[in-house]
């Protein structure tokens, strides 16, 4: 079979759900038999999101193979379960840089740079690159809405697409919106037709629109839309905002989004197999039972920067039955006087990861309460080290202890840089960056929560635990239950004595499923149920 390709563009506002409408559409695809996988092409000149601010959008997903990446692509991989990689996230900011690079080598061998054809077959390569592999559908998403001057260039190559294959190996999906006027009550349909319009004076004819409402879109409306913008009233699909992200692809499966897809592409397995998916949603519907969850951290201005870490605790509340509650604290707004007041209503939690020292000592005290009041604990990242700084101050009593990355002047870091790691340099320093096997030791609540001696997980960081003082913290009770294969660097930390006290160096988030969560999470949900 020919590689198949569908476009998923946007119009009227952003935040409209292209990128679940993509993931939705990956999983009801698998569902049918079909290898997929998902890319994302950012319209942005930043060159990737590594260095971009998480307040304004949002966090880092890492791939596997150590790519730093729009938020989306967690979407993707928890939709469609499946690990993606550098190809699926791609900026404006990287084609460009790649195009240049290339002129600057004699590539080009001296020809004038333009727009088309050279930005475009560098963003038709990046659409192309899966196809000397098993993946039989890409849906690629292009980020912004149509007309928006950065993204210019990918409406463009997406239409060479078109021309390029064949016409039934390409689908056009656009996502629109149709905004429900409460003066007059009326749903209209003129934001659509504009959007659609917008989109064909660029060459590109959506075959299926997906409508963002509150309401249900009425059979007329559908065949309105369908006659104003030049599709068929069954390919007008209905997506109303759902009570869980994982209801939409069976909202989109009923509203037959697959369906249409798979006509348009002339795909012989169009029966779909969602019984998994049926039961993880009948799951999600009868946890009843509340535990909150506080997330201590320090990117506030914007729930996004955590967006991994509560679809893990959702995840690890789906499997102890539980609905989880999740209380944003700004680690900036805490000290040690008001620290108790703060967080006495949660029942578990979690400091993430981050970079710079601002709020880290907001951190370092919700660590100290979760220690000495047995709250459920779970470090990630910068919460792992953290939780070694506050050890080592208010247990060893090394009052000047911290991290390298805040103070170069202490002589007790006991979080440092470590010179020559692999993989990649940012601002002057060196990034762990992708998955990393780690080796449990035996006899570990880690080893009881992962059930296994052996594990992967992904990395974001360039400082690591000192190995000076190690010795001196297990023998004080901070236990390095996770190393690197060779035992050089420390993966995982626990605390004896306490329900629930754990860390990892890695990003566990970014592996969780909704239908299998991350063990850690899913094991501090366990802790701070039993103890509720």
């Amino acid at each position: 079979m020919n590689t198949k390709y569908v476009f998923v563009t946007g119009g009227v506002v952003s935040g409209l759900g292209k990128g679940i409408t993509a993931a939705s559409l990956g999983r009801l695809l698998k569902n049918r038999g079909y290898k997929v996988t998902i890319q994302k092409f950012d319209p942005y000149i930043n060159v990737d999101p590594g260095t971009m601010s998480p307040s304004e959008h949002g966090e880092v997903f890492v791939t596997n193979d150590g790519a730093e990446t729009d938020l989306d692509l967690g979407h993707y991989e928890r939709f469609i379960d499946e690990s993606l990689t550098k190809n699926s996230s791609v900026s404006m900011g990287q084609i460009y840089s790649s195009v240049i690079e290339k002129e600057r080598t004699g590539t080009y061998l001296g020809k004038t740079i333009q727009v088309i054809p050279h930005i475009t077959n560098e963003i038709k390569d990046k659409i192309y690159s899966f196809e000397d592999s098993d993946t039989d559908i890409v849906i690629t998403e292009l980020g912004g809405t149509v007309g928006d001057m950065e993204g210019l260039a990918l409406i463009e190559a997406i239409r060479q697409v078109g021309l390029e294959k064949d016409i039934d190996d390409v689908c056009y999906i656009h996502v629109t919106l149709l905004p429900y006027i409460s003066g007059s009550k009326e749903i209209k349909s003129k934001p659509t037709q504009h959007s659609v319009k917008e989109l064909q004076s660029f060459g590109i004819k959506p075959d299926v629109l997906v409508a963002r409402a509150d309401d249900h879109i009425p059979q007329s409306m559908k065949e309105k839309i369908a006659l104003f913008c030049n599709v068929r009233p069954e390919n007008v699909i209905e997506n109303l905002t759902a009570n869980s992200l994982y209801e939409v692809p069976l909202l989109l499966e009923e509203q037959g989004l697959a369906r249409a897809v798979c006509k348009k592409l002339k795909l012989e397995k169009v029966e779909s197999n969602n019984e998994n998916w049926i039961e993880l949603n009948k799951k999600i519907k009868k946890c009843k039972e509340e535990v909150k969850i506080a997330i201590v951290g320090k990117y506030m201005q914007l729930e996004d920067s955590y967006l991994s870490v509560v679809e893990s605790l959702r995840h690890g509340g789906y499997d102890n039955g539980v609905k989880v509650k999740i209380g944003f604290i700004d680690s900036e707004k805490i000290n040690q006087e008001n620290v108790t007041e703060k967080l006495k209503e949660y029942q578990g939690i979690i400091v993430p990861g981050g970079f710079g020292n601002r709020g880290i000592e907001g951190k370092i005290e919700a660590i100290k309460y979760a220690r000495e009041n047995k709250v459920p604990f779970l470090g990630i990242c910068l919460g792992m080290q953290m939780a070694v700084v506050e050890f080592a101050r208010n247990v060893l009593n090394i009052k000047d202890a911290n991290s390298a990355e805040f103070d170069k002047e202490t002589k007790h870091q006991v979080i440092h840089i470590m010179e020559g790691q692999k993989k990649v340099t940012k601002k002057g320093g060196t990034m762990r960056l992708g998955s990393y096997p780690c080796i449990i030791k035996e006899g570990t609540l880690a080893q009881k929560v992962y059930g296994k001696s052996e594990i992967s997980e992904r990395h974001r960081h360039r400082f690591e635990y000192n190995n000076e003082y190690r010795e001196v913290m297990e023998k004080a009770g901070l236990i390095c239950s996770g190393t690197s294969p060779d035992g050089n660097l420390v993966e995982i930390i626990e605390l004896k004595d306490h329900p629930y006290f754990i860390a990892g160096q890695f990003h566990p988030e970014f592996q969780s499923r909704p239908d299998r969560p991350s063990p850690l999470f899913s094991n501090l949900i366990k802790a701070t149920k039993k103890l509720k």
